[in-house]
């Protein structure tokens, strides 16, 4: 995490967090989404803006990281953004060498292939779980023939529960605070 990003935290510790301003489609790609956006559907139905700006993009990539109920988020300054998963919270891009790269240029080494249902690849590393992406499926062909690795099949509705992510972050806080509502918890959806 960027040291301004800290000393923001540090400055103002109350400021309330974001949910659903922010997507990673599958291909790992950043999205803004405003409220007209949010009021079309959930991501990715309804995906807003593609960020383009390499800068912002970097800053994002550099603060990125999962709170403990492993809804990932931006931390921007005092405030986290959580963001919207199309799939996973990392995609992958695979290097020559067979290591793998995230879409914030984390470079990880290859635990684990996994295969859906419908042929989508996913890598493990120490990072956690992320679906490579589209473009490199070749390459893991290659790996997958040349014995590197040994997919194993997977259900992809189960990958969340299975390795502690959470999709929506912002449909998980309107669940809770409708829930918090019915029994009474008006601070539900805050962070302590």
């Amino acid at each position: 995490m960027d040291d301004i990003v800290k000393q923001a935290i540090a400055k103002w510790p109350n400021v309330p967090d974001c949910y659903g301003w922010l997507g990673l489609d599958a291909r790992g790609h950043w999205y803004l989404r405003d409220d007209e956006v949010q009021r079309a559907g959930p991501f990715p139905h309804s995906k807003g803006s593609l960020l383009q700006h390499e800068k912002l993009i970097g800053f994002i990539a550099r603060n990125y990281e999962a709170d403990a109920q492993g809804r990932w988020f931006f931390q921007n300054g005092p405030q986290r953004v959580y963001v919207e998963l199309e799939a996973t919270p990392w995609v992958w891009r695979l290097q020559a060498d067979g290591s793998a790269v995230s879409h914030t240029g984390r470079s990880v080494a290859v635990q684990e292939c996994l295969v859906d249902a419908e042929g989508r690849v996913y890598l493990t590393s120490a990072l956690g779980i992320g679906l490579l992406h589209t473009l490199d499926v070749p390459l893991a062909a290659e790996a997958l023939e040349a014995g590197r690795w040994m997919p194993r099949e997977v259900v992809a509705a189960e990958l969340p529960q299975r390795y502690g992510f959470v999709v929506s972050p912002h449909q998980r806080a309107q669940d809770e605070g409708r829930s918090a509502a019915r029994n009474g918890d008006l601070s539900a959806g805050h962070r302590p």
